[in-house]
């Protein structure tokens, strides 16, 4: 039985599936901070979803970042310094108040890296809706597998489920990142859900010579389900149908 979306669902739930990153910009230029909470999450889709086929997480803690702030402008300068706050708000678990930090920060100064992490405050708030407009708009500014990423998180976390968002983009963000397994992995398993399985397969194979490991596990459970199919399609048809249909020609 191929794996549903709502299983997906239930799956990326159960595993508290969080954004990958937390991003901050700098007056003087673009830099990355490590963030000790938001990881990126993978989840792996399996027929069963057995307590031992647990989510794969691939933990990197550094994330792209908006343009560089001007350190000439007074509003930058202030607009910088309340997103700092927000992110330590973030890190400590605060998150009420780094949205708020966040909103006060963008009204001040837009940037692709506020919106990215006001759209990480908004999903662990579960204001699902919130947090898509946040990254949609991130994108608009600067677009970011990271934030393309959470996005198809969010989509398979709507309810219900929309997985042709989801699919939109995870290609948009291995378009970004063609070299990152993890979301080939992820790209795969969305495509699996919704019985795309060829294309499912080949990203299954692409993730895991990139090194993730537990891709086999899937590019056997995905070509077995290729295998039945095309047996069922291939079978010849049973002695049930061809005694209906003599039956019907002796009539006529």
């Amino acid at each position: 039985m191929s794996t549903s979306l709502r299983d997906l669902r239930l799956l990326w739930l159960s595993q508290a599936l969080k954004p990958t990153r937390v991003t901050r910009s700098s007056l003087y230029g673009r830099y990355a901070v490590a963030s000790s909470g938001p990881v990126r999450v993978r989840f792996t889709p399996s027929t069963s979803l057995r307590r031992h086929q647990e989510v794969y997480t691939f933990n990197r803690k550094y994330a792209t970042s908006s343009g560089p702030l001007s350190p000439d402008d007074p509003t930058d300068i202030h607009a910088q310094e309340i997103m700092d706050e927000a992110t330590q708000e973030l890190e400590q678990g605060d998150l009420n108040k780094a949205r708020e930090k966040y909103k006060s920060s963008l009204g001040m100064k837009e940037t692709s890296a506020g919106w990215f992490n006001l759209g990480v405050c908004e999903y662990h708030l579960k204001n699902i809706p919130e947090a898509i407009k946040a990254w949609e708009r991130s994108i608009t500014l600067d677009p970011s597998s990271d934030a393309y990423t959470n996005l198809a998180s969010a989509y398979i976390l709507s309810k219900p489920p929309q997985a042709a968002m989801a699919i939109k983009h995870l290609t948009s963000a291995l378009e970004l990142s063609p070299d990152d397994p993890e979301i080939a992995f992820n790209l795969a398993a969305v495509l699996e859900s919704t019985n795309n399985l060829e294309t499912a397969l080949k990203l299954y194979r692409r993730a895991e010579k990139g090194g993730i490991s537990r891709a086999g596990q899937n590019i056997r459970s995905v070509s077995a389900k290729l295998l039945t199919q095309s047996s069922s399609s291939s079978s010849p048809p049973s002695s049930t149908s061809i005694n209906t249909t003599s039956t019907r020609l002796k009539s006529e």
